[in-house]
């Protein structure tokens, strides 16, 4: 089919034949001046052709979101056999589930829209990120139409979204659910001041809303400790409350609240958080296994402000807002915060912290840092060398195989079974080559996979493929005939270390049995137990779970996250077999290197009484190592991205110090360590200010532009803004906007995220920023103004309100024409040279 843009062009061709009938001289009945006249006449015309066929592809839109589950899952049956059955021979369906991310459910209508669960994150509802990406996805050679079927609660704001429609000329249809007649409370915001002073007193508010009157209990918490409870009264539909409260230290601290609203039809709006930072003067934060730890007394004496923490379990996060550096004196990692640990891999490298580890029993490999988040910040591999391993390991791995362990882990593709599996394949990974290892998995009954102890070395490949291999059988796991089990292999061996790792479901452990004999009996044995639960420690049996690992002298970790479980099997196998404590006296020496750190000269001690045997890493430089038979580092350092860590393997505190507390120079080493630690100040003349607005954070970088040198500073090497949302790994740069001279501008979403920490890196120095986070999570807010814009959107796009889903196919199609005046106007040009050459030569006649 064709068509003419400009038709009225074709009036020309009267007066083209008129004016070569009256001036014959002009010969216009040559066939090639013929030919040119008419294309030139056509070419005016603007003829387009048709490129669409007579189907049409719906591209429909199904919010999986969690406010809207509710709301389209139980239609999405009803929804499928409408589109079915009205669509034509020609028309195609397509389906996009979206929520924070859109994700295409497969080809045509045959895979149905319920063939395939989300796998996506359900906590957003990013419609205009989901509509872009359904335009990049639509064929251009057929007429197309998009359906959103969504309860209309965007929690990102429609811009642009009606301009591009337009300009593709696909209409937006949608479809959204009868007005929401929920009996539902919900937090409509919760206000406090971003930061404070130390001792100063700070206001919240907090306003609640609902569809009915009644009485709501509340409850406020202080990172994670509840610091009063309330009832209010709702009075037309709005119940508000202040609360005062005065904090005194230093860092950032969680406040968080939370409604219990009898028959309340909405719990995802019943809990809000928002962190609050205490501002001071740079500090150093040690966190220390000992009482009156003299690390503490030396730097407080050298005009040091340091923070010390003993209860290892209150760690968290906010400890690192306006900290310069963090001392882990002898602290294992398994009793930190496991988020904590993780933080401190961005407060380095990303916001500039200094990071030093110090030796003891309970440090480096033998703390269970092996492995960790933390392993690759430190200078000094805790890799045991073969050659220096004084004993073997015997190892029995009692693995949970019931029937619970065969459902998917939230948040993977991959089953419980399958991360456990990993976890011991990766235990059998770290063992030496004379190590000897037994698998049992367990459910009502043991099953082991060897008859006997199996030395890892010449069978490691066949272990390994074997501990992947463990599926999932039946029942609950029975624990003591697992233990008694793994002791009856164990009991043969005199190998000098032998232990026992249990893993079990922490709701699901079964059959005590006579497990306090037994574990008396292995302890007489010499023999160790650890356990690893799935769950947390406050699940039905793990009370019973700890017994075991108190009782067995080893550890116990908890964690309802199966994909932390791989992580787990390493840290305790690692703590087990690669970690090297000297218990010698042994002489030390110092090296050059001292001069990097600090000018001044230093009398190093000459013995230390024990030592975590270390190895350097390439890169790192070392100021003082062991005389022995390892000249092991004592002292290594280096820079991890614009932040500094240190190590020192000698304890400083506590068991095996005396000669080091002791040593005359104690104090101005640990002074000029700790100031090497904080590394160069910010430049002054510059300012950070943040701000929390709905889903969204706000950065404003602030800098003394009549400052030449700062100005040229920043002008020649722009401040750089990255961002790490929750206990992700990978920073996020952000995009700066330079708003007028002295100041940077950046917004970035934070409605997917518990909260973001960011750091704005100027040269060698950087900004840190947060924890911040959105204080009540958009997807349960209900803004009905997203409903509003998202009809303006339809509207203006040509779409509509579908009452009717059949009706969609009778909607007006996009006719898709495209112009061709371009292809004839290279062959007008061709027959015109073509006519010339004819004219001018006579060729061809």
């Amino acid at each position: 089919m064709i068509r003419f843009g400009a038709p009225q062009w074709f009036l020309l061709i009267p007066a083209l034949v008129a004016v070569g009938w009256y001036w014959h001289d002009l010969r216009l009945w040559k066939p090639l001046r013929i030919a040119c006249l008419v294309m030139a006449v056509i070419i005016m015309t603007d003829p387009q052709i048709r490129s669409h066929g007579d189907g049409l592809d719906l591209w429909v839109l199904i919010d999986q979101s969690d406010s809207a589950r509710e709301y389209a899952q139980p239609r999405l049956d009803e929804w499928q056999s409408i589109l079915e059955k009205s669509k034509g021979v020609d028309d195609r369906i397509f389906y996009v589930d979206f929520a924070d991310e859109a994700i295409t459910r497969g080809a045509l209508v045959s895979s149905g829209p319920t063939a395939t669960e989300y796998t996506g994150n359900r906590s957003s509802t990013r419609l205009a990120s989901a509509i872009n990406y359904t335009l990049s996805q639509v064929s251009h050679n057929r007429s197309a139409r998009l359906l959103a079927l969504t309860d209309g609660l965007s929690t990102e704001p429609l811009t642009n979204v009606s301009e591009k429609l337009i300009a593709k000329q696909i209409p937006l249809d949608i479809r959204l659910p009868p007005n929401r007649k929920d009996n539902d409370v919900f937090i409509a915001s919760f206000t406090v001041p971003e930061r404070t002073q130390s001792r100063e007193g700070l206001v919240a508010e907090i306003i609640i809303r609902g569809t009915t009157d009644t009485s709501i209990p509340l409850e406020i918490q202080r990172d994670g400790n509840s610091i009063g409870r309330r009832t209010l009264t709702m009075i037309d539909g709005v119940a508000r409350m202040r609360f005062t409260d005065r904090l005194v230290t230093p860092g950032s601290h969680q406040y968080s609240i939370q409604i219990l609203p009898e028959n309340d039809s909405i719990l995802g709006n019943n809990q809000a958080e928002r962190w609050v930072e205490v501002q001071g003067g740079p500090r150093v934060v040690l966190i220390t296994a000992y009482d009156n730890d003299p690390l503490a007394k030396v730097l407080t004496t050298q005009g040091f402000e340091v923070q010390v923490i003993q209860d290892l379990s209150s760690t968290h996060i906010g400890i690192l807002s306006g900290a310069e550096a963090v001392i882990l004196n002898n602290v294992p990692a398994y009793e930190l915060d496991t988020d904590f640990v993780k933080s401190l891999d961005f407060f380095v490298s990303g916001q500039g912290g200094g990071l030093l580890m110090v030796g003891g029993k309970t440090s480096f490999a033998a703390g269970g840092w092996f492995g960790s988040s933390v392993d690759h910040l430190l200078p000094v591999s805790m890799e045991l060398k073969q050659e220096h391993r004084k004993l073997s390991v015997a190892m029995a791995i009692v693995i949970d195989r019931s029937g619970s362990m065969a459902a998917t882990a939230p948040g993977t593709s991959q089953s419980k079974m399958a991360l456990a599996d990993e976890g011991a394949a990766r235990a059998i990974e770290l063992l030496g080559e004379n190590d000897l290892v037994v698998l049992i998995p367990v459910d009502s009954v043991a099953h082991p996979m060897s008859d006997s102890l199996v030395q890892v070395g010449p069978n490691r490949d066949e272990l390994v493929r074997a501990a992947r291999s463990i599926s999932s059988g039946g029942g609950g796991i029975f624990c003591y005939t697992g233990l008694k089990t793994a002791w009856n292999q164990l009991n043969k061996t005199t190998v000098g270390q032998r232990h026992i790792i249990l893993f079990a479901d922490a709701k699901d452990a079964e059959e005590p049995g006579e497990y306090k004999a037994l574990l008396k009996e292995m302890a007489a044995g010499k023999c160790s137990v650890s356990v690893i639960g799935l769950g947390s420690e406050s699940d039905s049996d793990s009370d019973f779970l700890k017994d075991i690992a108190l009782r067995g002298g080893g550890r116990s970790f908890f964690s309802g996250s199966a994909q932390e479980l791989p992580a787990l099997f390493e840290m305790e196998t690692a703590t087990l077999a690669r970690s090297a404590f000297i218990e010698e006296r042994t002489q030390t020496g110092g090296t050059p290197s001292w001069t990097e750190i600090t000018n001044e000269p230093l009398d190093w001690l000459s013995e230390v009484d024990g030592y975590n045997l270390c190895y350097l890493k390439p890169a790192a430089s070392q100021a003082a190592i062991t005389q022995d038979e390892y000249a092991a580092p004592l002292v290594a350092f280096w820079q991890r991205g614009i932040g500094r860590v240190a190590a020192v393997t000698f304890p400083l505190g506590g068991e095996f110090s005396q000669r080091a507390r002791s040593w005359t120079g104690y104090g101005g080493f640990c002074q000029s360590l700790t100031r090497w630690l904080m590394g160069p100040a910010v430049p002054s003349g510059t300012a950070l200010r943040t701000g929390v607005a709905g889903s969204h954070i706000t950065a404003d970088l602030f800098y003394d532009n009549t400052n030449q040198s700062l100005s040229q500073q920043i002008l020649s090497n722009p401040p750089e803004l990255t961002i790490v949302r929750g206990t992700k790994p990978l920073p996020e740069p952000i995009v700066w906007e330079r708003l007028a001279p002295g100041h940077f501008s950046a917004s970035f979403d934070a409605s997917d995220t518990p909260y973001i920490r960011g750091a704005i890196r100027l040269g060698d120095n950087a900004i840190p920023m947060g924890p911040l986070n959105v204080s009540v999570n958009p997807e349960w807010t209900f803004n009905r103004r997203r409903i509003s814009e998202l009809l303006a959107t339809s509207i203006r796009s040509s779409g509509e309100h579908r009452l009717d889903l059949s009706h969609v196919w009778s909607a007006p199609r996009q006719e898709g024409f495209y112009s061709i005046h371009r292809w004839l106007l290279s062959f007008f040009i061709i027959t015109m040279l073509i006519e010339a050459v004819q004219t001018q030569t006579g060729w061809p006649r």
